[in-house]
């Protein structure tokens, strides 16, 4: 017969179980603020050691103490890692992560998912896209997300609304998932094809062409922006297609795909869309963002772990 737990490890007990449930929010939150799954992990294990030296005795609200924690948590990495990106060569671009078995990445809803947003909210201040995130994305009230950012309502409310401004019409007007992965697929038939002609007539006029490598070989380093420019680039290496194998992915909520030369994940590929065409090609060579989209296929094998 075992002897009965002690009040300190049943304590123990409870704060794991109460963790784990709400960890995959807190990733969500992380990542949706940060682009990386990488830096959201080790936002949630620094939040999971704080919560184990806190006095839980006197938390009215797990959920509120560990969402603020995260959130600020977060927001700090934030503010360095923008300092870091400037020594970025090329374009940066948010890691993508597998979702086909966790579509919304922990979040009640899918808002502040896709890569092109991502992007485009790392363009704010972090509170402001911390503040958009918990809004859209989590449905948080206003006085909550007040009482995380320490600001009042009245602030918050003209953060999220500035934030939701620096949305575009591209943005607000995407296709479908199954519009989108459609889209997709008749675009990398394209490339592989050098059919040129059917990449430009899938293009919008204005669409760009980014390529994350941190200044690798053989990615662009600065943004390829026109409907003939990004269809010449995207079969400007006749040897390119032939020598990977093209396999779908689902990535942030929307299809991809991961290409593989040599038996081996090399790069990933994936669009954003509106009813009008394509308006932006999002390449990912970097490896260790290749690594660790590998990574996320088996995160949600081990979010119970902390």
């Amino acid at each position: 017969m075992h002897p009965e737990a002690s009040p300190v490890e049943g304590d123990l007990s409870e704060a794991v179980s109460v963790f784990v449930e709400l960890r995959p929010r807190l990733f969500g939150i992380a990542y949706r603020v940060l682009g990386s799954a990488v830096e959201a992990e080790d936002v949630v294990q620094e939040v999971w050691l704080r919560w184990q030296r806190t006095d839980r005795a006197v938390v009215v609200s797990p959920v509120a103490f560990l969402s603020s924690t995260t959130t600020r948590l977060a927001i700090n990495v934030a503010q360095s890692a923008r300092v870091r990106r400037e020594t970025y060569i090329g374009p940066w671009l948010p890691e993508p992560v597998d979702t086909s078995n966790d579509p919304e990445v922990g979040a009640e809803r899918a808002e502040a998912l896709e890569l092109a947003l991502l992007l485009l909210l790392e363009k704010l201040p972090p509170t402001e896209r911390a503040a958009y995130v918990l809004r859209e994305a989590f449905d948080y009230a206003y006085h909550d997300i007040a009482h995380i950012l320490r600001l009042s309502p009245v602030n918050v409310r003209k953060i999220v609304s500035r934030a939701r401004k620096h949305l575009t019409e591209d943005q607000r007007d995407s296709v479908d998932a199954a519009e989108h992965r459609k889209l997709l697929d008749a675009f990398v038939a394209a490339a592989r094809l050098g059919d040129v002609a059917s990449l430009e007539a899938l293009l919008t006029p204005n669409a760009v062409s980014l390529s994350d490598g941190n200044g690798m070989r053989g990615a662009a380093r600065v943004p390829v922006v026109g409907r003939a420019r990004v269809a010449n680039l995207s079969t400007a290496h006749p040897r390119f297609w032939p020598t990977v194998e093209v396999e779908p992915v689902e990535a942030n909520g929307r299809s991809g795909v991961m290409l593989h030369r040599d038996g081996r994940p090399a790069t990933f590929m994936t669009v954003a869309a509106t009813c009008r065409g394509i308006h932006q090609v999002m390449w990912v060579f970097n490896p260790s963002k290749i690594a660790a989209f590998i990574a996320s296929r088996s995160r949600r094998a081990t979010l119970g772990t902390v």
